[in-house]
């Protein structure tokens, strides 16, 4: 079914098994650069689940351009850490290659022992929030030097090729861009002079590495930055680049200051394919598609429509390493989805904490857990289909354990069905559609529309029950609450019933944020009219564009605290943040509602009680754990273990990380 997808590619004199790559992604597997087994047990496993190439990195190729946070290759003594990787990498079929790195202004700079950046120019870097030094010619040199050496060694160890990173607003982004270039030596000015550094580069390691060896680059198709390179003069870098020695060119959107979103949702599947058909038709050599690939649908497209040659899968095969072998073996609907959440990769990194995933509680872990099989099968009873449920049944299941599943309503996903009704958020529906498959996959009984007591738990004597009851919406002490016009965000995401003009929704956390966002939509124009319009010319531009973000509600929020969306992660807020502006969704802050009664909203602001009128109030302050069952089940005599929200609501992969365990943890 996907022909195009498992054609074997050859890059140079290389052999790849199929059109999947595992991309270079950070990790932050260890903290003093060296290849660890974590990070060995993690590349491993992408290789063992069937992807074409895996791309080991970033791998710094000095302390300064790493601070010491990725892995790195730039002395001889991690030679040996990388040819046992390779060696266990190649051993899967896979081919594994490096990616070297050096991040210029972008660098850690807390961590460089007083050192500061490097970078072309002395230019305030926006994303790092400081100015790193002007490099001289000699440590161009030097920087230059350090590449080849980093790939010549990476050659020693058994990679199989070497791609250089030229893009997110790293190093080489940086000589090439007139916004962070300033130079006028041989390395500044004209779009020749800015392409020097990278294409000296590559004609050094060519020379030095043989003409047979694979080379690659990483770069931007566009830099979406203000004033930077756009998807004009990319074309022109690529062809430099093959002309220089390169044989595959990888393709991925901006830099990570960009303000247009990269990873996240709000970007469609497949949205940067088109960067990479505009680079394939400059050069000849194979072109990578990267951001947002994450069904084989969209990556067969990619393929056998011709833009691109290989797709790059990266924080998917962080939520399903086996996605290539399902794929191949027609078991597509069991591939546990990247939701693009970036909560537990982005946000992870972000913080300087290890990367996982909220969907794949063995993503990061690979060393540490496993679904082994039971000696002891045994009869486990789960109450609740929500995330952490659902993955406590699965995983009971799959080590083989006879397990029975109840869920009160008449449907499974819990709280996911409110979770992916906000706009650009339906992804989180993918997460039910995966357990929907387990089930049918797995010997699973599933008793929907039937509440589980702790009657039934004592008349049924359970060798053992997971109890994953979930929550509840959260009722403040406001006068008016339980009157007419007032409803809770749950009830508005879950039934979509129908409100007023005016609303107000109290409470400006991730729910209340994107409960304001939800029904600020209402009204607007879809994508197929959006479309329409644009390409018929029957509306102006802007004219598109407000219909696009003003809909039939006027929304406001009010928040207790100085800032909203506290709670959201560091590498979505901000996207969240402008949504919210775009929209016209009015924010009152240092807000402390007092009233709803009748629809006027009372509320203490800034020293004085204000008043407004609404036509619908939506509560969105919160959740408390439903205890039904837990509280009681003691008196059964049945050993228990509660999950997920049942003990204190928090985020999805608290659900179903704490789902796994519970299972993997039972004796």
């Amino acid at each position: 079914m996907y022909e195009s997808l498992f054609t074997p590619i050859r890059i140079n004199t290389l052999e790849v098994r199929n059109r999947i790559a595992y991309p270079s992604l950070g990790l932050l597997y260890s903290y003093d650069g060296t290849l660890n087994q974590r990070y060995h047990d993690f590349y491993v496993e992408r290789a063992r689940g069937g992807a074409g190439i895996v791309t080991i990195g970033p791998v710094g190729i000095d302390f300064i351009g790493s601070g010491g946070v990725p892995i790195s290759l730039d002395n001889d003594d991690a030679i040996p850490q990388f040819k046992r990787l390779a060696d266990d990498i190649r051993s899967h079929g896979a081919s594994p290659w490096v990616q070297l790195y050096h991040a210029g202004a972008y660098a850690f700079s807390f961590l460089l022992k007083g050192e500061k950046p490097v970078a072309p120019s002395a230019v305030y870097s926006k994303f790092k929030k400081e100015t790193p030094r002007e490099l001289g010619i000699d440590e161009i040199k030097q920087l230059q030097e350090a590449f080849v050496r980093a790939a010549e060694r990476a050659k020693e160890a058994g990679i199989d090729g070497v791609e250089i990173i030229g893009s997110a607003g790293y190093l080489i982004t940086q000589f090439l861009s007139p916004v962070t270039n300033k130079r006028t030596d041989e390395y500044g000015g004209s779009l020749e002079n800015r392409l020097r550094f990278p294409v000296e580069i590559i004609q050094s390691m060519r020379a030095r590495l043989g003409a047979s060896y694979p080379l690659g680059i990483r770069m931007a198709g566009n830099d979406f930055v203000p004033g930077s390179n756009t998807d004009r003069e990319t074309p022109l870098f690529a062809q430099a680049y093959e002309r220089a020695g390169i044989d595959v060119i990888n393709v991925t959107g901006g830099w990570h200051e960009t303000r247009v979103p990269q990873i996240t949702r709000e970007m469609p599947r497949g949205g940067f394919a088109y960067l990479a058909l505009n680079i394939k038709r400059a050069v000849s050599v194979p072109v990578m598609a990267s951001n947002r690939i994450p069904d084989p649908d969209t990556a067969e497209r990619i393929i056998r429509d011709g833009v691109a040659d290989m797709v790059n899968l990266g924080r998917v095969l962080i939520a399903d390493p086996e996605w290539p072998n399902k794929v191949r073996e027609g078991r597509a609907a069991e591939v546990r989805p990247c939701v693009a959440c970036g909560q537990g990769c982005m946000d992870e990194l972000f913080s300087a904490r290890p990367v996982m995933c909220i969907a794949n509680p063995m993503a990061g872990f690979e060393g540490e857990r496993a679904i082994i099989p039971t000696n002891h099968p045994k009869k486990i009873m789960v109450i609740g289909a929500g995330p952490g449920g659902l993955e406590a049944a699965v995983t009971a299941s799959q080590r083989g354990h006879a397990v029975t599943l109840y869920e009160k309503s008449g449907d499974i996903g819990g709280q996911l069905h409110i979770a992916g009704a906000p706009p650009h958020k339906q992804e989180l529906w993918e997460i039910i559609r995966y357990y929907r498959a387990m089930l049918r996959a797995l010997p699973i009984a599933l008793h929907l529309n039937t509440e589980a007591t702790a009657e039934t738990v004592a008349a049924e004597r359970p060798d053992h029950v997971i109890v994953a009851e979930g929550a509840e919406p959260f009722v403040p002490k406001i006068d008016g609450i339980d009157g007419p016009g007032v409803v809770s965000a749950w009830t508005v995401l879950r039934e979509d019933p129908m409100i007023g003009r005016r609303v107000a929704v109290i409470g400006g956390g991730a729910v209340g944020i994107e409960t304001a966002q939800f029904i600020a939509a209402k009204g607007t124009i879809s994508p197929e009219v959006l479309e329409f319009l644009f390409l018929r010319d029957a509306e102006p531009v802007e004219r598109i564009r407000e219909l696009a973000t003003r809909g039939s509600k006027e929304v406001t929020i009010f928040e207790m605290l100085p800032k909203i969306g506290k709670d959201i992660g560091r590498s979505t807020r901000w996207v969240v943040m402008a949504d919210v502006e775009r929209d016209g969704i009015t924010v009152i802050k240092n807000a402390k509602v007092l009233s709803v009664k009748d629809g006027k909203v009372t509320y203490e602001h800034n020293g004085a009680t204000e008043s407004v009128q609404f036509d619908t109030v939506v509560t969105a302050i919160g959740s408390k754990p439903v205890k039904a069952v837990s509280s009681l089940i003691g008196n059964t005599g049945v050993p228990f273990t509660v999950i997920g929200d049942g003990v204190q609501p928090g985020k999805i992969n608290d659900a179903i990380h704490g789902g796994f365990l519970a299972a993997t943890g039972l004796t």
